[in-house]
């Protein structure tokens, strides 16, 4: 009965039941025992089900000009009925001036090839190297964004516990949901983002996150906070979310953290929390003006490992009304749900913060570039 509950909210868009924080399993349960894995080519196949399920494949980047920029890849589909996918660029820029750049564009005929690695469309591709160890991304979907952009990786990949999944329903053989992300946290990138006001170089650091949400978004999740730190040598990422009451609002988190070639520690016990707040007059969210990221780990030779990130998060970036700026099979899978009310704040604090970082009693720290990102959809 509670899967048929599930498949209605489903297809209705309505609020599901309160099934309890037992209908949750945990990336962070596998974490007991494998806190993370090493990502594999084969970790980076699209899944793109036949069934709901918003899928996305996202470069981070963060450009020695000062420019912090996006380009994504969301494959939507919506009931087992309709996919559609979308290819988004934004820009932010180092002035303050500048109006942020913000192209979606609906792509038509996307594919993969045969290993599912590589995404195609018309104007639009995506394609992870033959040795797996860069991305190209080109579009020209937009003439106000046209794309060339290569990312490598300069560290390895990873994903919390054995396949960075938590599953959702109340028959652990027969999870109706899940959630799954894989990192490569630290990047370099190289290429440009050709505007009407010509070519921004991103020349820099990025970051690339594959992500499955397998079910309906604003199901699996209430609300988020993202962090991507990057400074000389150290990154810092982590993603954060709160399930629904339906899940027991229960937070799941996985994070880590890396320098050049290795990753120092990851896996979900870190935390995210916020030190100051300004109420929103628009939403009545709770818009974070200070944070705390904290993470908490285990080197491969077994020395514990802290590190925490604290400060004002200065001006914002950029505060996205969902329901106003994403593409309608976005707002088709949300669906008119009392209650939900998603908006994106965006932040890359112009004091620049530290990273204190802590392995086997020695403590070292450095200054670096956050982007952060608090995601509220429903209460």
């Amino acid at each position: 009965m509670n899967w048929l509950k599930q498949q209605v909210a489903n297809v209705a868009g309505t609020a599901e039941p309160i099934y309890g924080p037992s209908a949750l399993r945990s990336v962070a349960q596998q974490a007991e025992t494998t806190p993370y894995t090493e990502l594999k080519k084969e970790d980076l196949k699209w899944a793109a089900m036949e069934s709901t399920c918003v899928e996305t494949q996202v470069f981070y980047l963060m450009a020695d000009s000062g420019h912090i920029g996006m380009a994504q890849v969301i494959y939507s589909n919506v009931a087992g009925l309709r996919t559609t996918c979308q290819f988004n660029t934004k820009i932010f820029y180092p002035d303050g001036k500048t109006p942020n750049l913000w192209s979606s564009d609906t792509l038509e005929n996307h594919g993969f090839d045969d290993a599912q690695l590589c995404f195609y469309a018309d104007g639009c591709a995506v394609d992870l190297s033959e040795d797996g160890t860069f991305y190209s991304i080109k579009s020209a979907t937009n003439d106000s964004s046209i794309v060339n952009l290569k990312v490598t990786r300069k560290t390895p990949g990873f994903q919390v516990g054995r396949d960075g999944k938590s599953y959702f329903g109340t028959d652990p053989n027969k999870p109706w949901g899940s959630m799954r992300h894989a990192f490569w946290p630290r990047c370099d990138v190289e290429g440009t983002i050709i505007t009407r006001a010509g070519p921004v170089d991103f020349k820099g650091r990025a970051m690339f996150i594959h992500a499955l949400q397998g079910m309906k978004p604003h199901h699996a999740a209430a609300k988020w906070n993202f962090a991507n730190f990057q400074s000389p040598t150290y990154t810092a990422v982590m993603m954060e979310y709160t399930t629904p009451p339906s899940y027991g609002s229960s937070v799941v988190n996985v994070g880590g953290l890396m320098q050049d070639g290795e990753i120092i520690c990851a896996g979900s016990a870190n935390s995210a929390s916020y030190l100051e707040i300004n109420d929103d007059p628009d939403n009545e969210w709770p818009e974070p003006a200070a944070i705390k990221f904290e993470w908490s780990g285990t080197t491969k030779d077994g020395k514990a490992v802290t590190a925490e990130l604290v400060g004002s998060l200065g001006v914002r970036l950029d505060k996205v009304d969902v329901m106003a700026e994403v593409p309608g099979f976005v707002k088709a899978i949300i669906g008119s749900v009392a209650g939900t009310k998603p908006y994106i704040y965006q932040y890359s604090p112009q004091q620049r913060l530290k990273l204190v970082l802590n392995i086997g009693g020695e403590e070292k720290v450095e200054e670096g570039v956050l982007f952060s990102e608090a995601t509220f959809i429903s209460e």
